[in-house]
């Protein structure tokens, strides 16, 4: 089940737009806390800049919502990333585009475009995912079965973190719905002597775009 959209990892993009340069930068965050904390800290690393324009997008419903326009007439930078954002279905995401003044004024129009397109090819370098509410099963098998499962992953379950000791560990990923399925798959396919040493249901990322 997909729980919502967010970005895959921290980005960074750039463009120049009329000689002012725009500096985007993105990160999934989950609180609000670590949102004000990448904002600061983009903020000090762009001490000099003539803007730094923050905005973030939180909670699996757009909860939290909040942009600055840091200095930018009013309603030309933050809150039309916001509305990109929300508009994109994106969340627990912080943004923030910096921009050195070229001196050229870009008007009300041409900056609401030149914050949205720099917060998009952050987006954009940071890769969109879902994230997906997935049992995940820890399970120990003999050898002679490890090439069978790694031909069958896909169909509707994954295979990863494989450990080779004495006999094969690795953790299966599914769709929480087909618990029972894939348990009897195991259960035929090794005979009952696969053994599941733990089962947990995790939010993983799944890149998209």
């Amino acid at each position: 089940m997909i729980l919502y959209k967010t970005v895959m990892e921290e980005a960074e993009a750039e463009q120049t737009i009329e000689k002012s340069r725009f500096i985007s930068h993105i990160k999934p965050v989950t609180s609000k806390e670590a949102a004000e904390e990448f904002i600061a800290e983009i903020r000090a690393s762009y001490k000099t800049a003539t803007h730094n324009v923050p905005a973030f997008v939180i909670g699996n419903k757009m909860q939290l919502q909040w942009a600055s326009d840091d200095g930018e007439p009013q309603g030309t930078s933050g809150a039309p990333i916001v509305q990109m954002l929300v508009k994109e279905g994106i969340t627990n995401v912080a943004v923030v585009v910096t921009r050195y003044f070229g001196g050229i004024k870009l008007g009300t129009g041409g900056l609401v475009r030149a914050y949205t397109s720099s917060a998009k090819l952050a987006l954009e370098a940071a890769g969109i995912a879902d994230v997906r509410e997935m049992l995940v099963l820890e399970v120990r098998m003999a050898y002679s079965y490890l090439a069978k499962m790694k031909n069958l992953a896909g169909e509707f379950f994954s295979v990863e973190n494989i450990s080779y000791t004495d006999s094969i560990v690795m953790q299966l990923s599914t769709e929480p719905e087909n618990e029972e399925r894939l348990k009897a798959f195991l259960a035929d396919m090794t005979a009952g002597s696969a053994r599941i040493i733990s089962e947990k249901v995790e939010f993983v990322k799944v890149r998209v775009i």
